[in-house]
């Protein structure tokens, strides 16, 4: 199947629904980033320390897999020429909305985030890539195109799933409130889900997802040539592990 494809659609239904992702940031939150109070958001719910930005002003950012109108925006009004690059041509209209509404210039591109062949070498200072590398098969990839298009001494912003999340039986949990270890990590609902679960989720259009080991997440990183000199751990705001442990994780890197 065409997961791109699929995924695209995933989102539009998501847009529609008004998924948390997809919900514009406000004038004021604008205003306050002009101001240089910006706050943003990789994972969830802790906001990316303000120490983690590299100068803003006339930075050229990547927003990768970032629509919706929240942190290009918000980085735009900030001084940053940026660039929003997501799968969903609906995600991307949110934020041509804001730009529109709020007198900002950004570039917005449609693309897959494992494909950035139409950048240059060394074209960003800065790439902002909150969780979803969770909806493509090879993350790995995804972190090699990163480091091609940074410059030197680039900060790449990322957050992504700890893969615990993705050994549980989600269903089982929603029809009778059980947390059931079923799944092996590396996931995939492609190869994992039955076939039952996997057509039922391509039908209703809901999104397919990947459980990266934390190996390729953050080793991957390495491997690419970047030092990670941040990280933080943050909840999935989702109710399931919540109480038990914080699955979101977000990383600071730079390509040396």
């Amino acid at each position: 199947m065409d997961l791109v494809r699929h995924n695209r659609d995933a989102w539009t239904r998501e847009t529609e629904r008004d998924n948390i992702w997809t919900i514009p940031v406000s004038p004021e939150a604008i205003d306050m980033a002009r101001k240089g109070a910006l706050s943003l958001l990789l994972t969830p719910t802790k906001p990316v320390p303000r120490e983690w930005y590299p100068a803003l002003e006339s930075a050229r950012v990547l927003c990768l897999a970032s629509g919706g109108g929240q942190q290009g925006p918000i980085l735009s009004a900030a001084g940053a020429d940026v660039t929003v690059f997501d799968n969903c041509p609906a995600q991307l209209e949110r934020d041509r909305m804001v730009a529109e509404r709020d007198g900002l210039s950004l570039k917005t591109e449609q693309g897959d985030m494992r494909d950035l062949s139409r950048y240059p070498d060394d074209s960003f200072d800065m790439i902002f890539h909150p969780v979803s590398n969770v909806f493509v098969d090879d993350v790995k990839v995804v972190w090699r195109q990163c480091h091609r298009v940074l410059k030197k001494g680039g900060t790449l912003l990322a957050g992504f799933m700890n893969p615990l999340a993705y050994i549980f039986d989600y269903e089982e949990w929603e029809v009778r409130g059980a947390r059931r270890i079923r799944y092996k990590i590396p996931y995939s609902d492609l190869e994992q889900l039955d076939r039952a679960q996997l057509e039922k989720r391509i039908r209703e259009k809901e999104t397919l997802e990947f459980g990266h080991r934390l190996q390729d997440q953050i080793g991957g990183q390495i491997e690419a040539g970047f030092a990670i000199t941040g990280f933080y751990e943050d909840k999935a705001n989702d109710g399931f592990l919540d109480d038990y442990i914080d699955v979101c994780i977000a990383t600071k890197a730079e390509k040396l």
